[in-house]
């Protein structure tokens, strides 16, 4: 069985969107992971970590609309070009899947992602995708968190996990490390 992996800069207050800039969101902290906070480059080690594990990625329909365009000619994404590419979205059509940048498959529903994780092969990270990533807690289907958690309240914008009434979840820490910059590196495993 594959793991599924939730990578996400997340504010104190659980927000999860417009981390890297802009105004796309509709809210005015976009870009909230480089305003006011130090860079400090071994505050994201398990960003290139994921880059050298992950066997494929996956997005929801907004975030492969937003990363499909960018990423296939960034050098620092070289190492992801020709992993296999899962967008899950019951309305993107396969006219707009991009070329040169690997295998792209389109799930159509959640199952969909239940039946890839019963495949061989190895982790498959998600990346950004706030919606994807709540309809994939709800629904118990992501193995792990790999979190950068930011000292910063933002009020606004889309939250990492849903309201949904369910099933107390516990979570088992995996890593953790606190930087000098006061963000927070936080790994959990989802015990079952």
């Amino acid at each position: 069985m594959r793991t599924l992996i939730y990578s996400a800069f997340v504010s104190l207050d659980g927000v999860v969107d417009s981390p890297g800039g802009g105004p796309a969101e509709g809210h005015r902290s976009g870009g909230w992971t480089f305003k006011d906070i130090e860079f400090l480059p071994e505050a994201y080690e398990i960003k290139g970590r994921e880059m050298e594990e992950a066997a494929a990625l996956m997005f929801g329909r907004t975030s492969y609309e937003a990363f499909a365009p960018v990423w296939p000619g960034m050098q620092e994404f070289a190492a992801v070009k020709e992993l296999p590419k899962y967008v899950v979205s019951t309305t993107l059509g396969e006219d707009a899947l991009v070329d040169g940048w690997g295998e792209i498959t389109i799930l159509r529903s959640l199952k969909d992602v239940a039946e890839l994780k019963e495949t061989g092969g190895g982790p498959i990270i998600v990346h950004g995708s706030a919606a994807l990533a709540r309809n994939l807690s709800d629904a118990g289907l992501i193995d792990r968190y790999h979190l950068l958690l930011f000292p910063v309240l933002l009020g606004a914008g889309k939250r990492m996990f849903s309201d949904t009434d369910k099933e107390k979840q516990m979570l088992k820490v995996v890593e953790s490390e606190t930087y000098a910059n006061g963000v927070t590196k936080l790994v959990y495993d989802v015990v079952r």
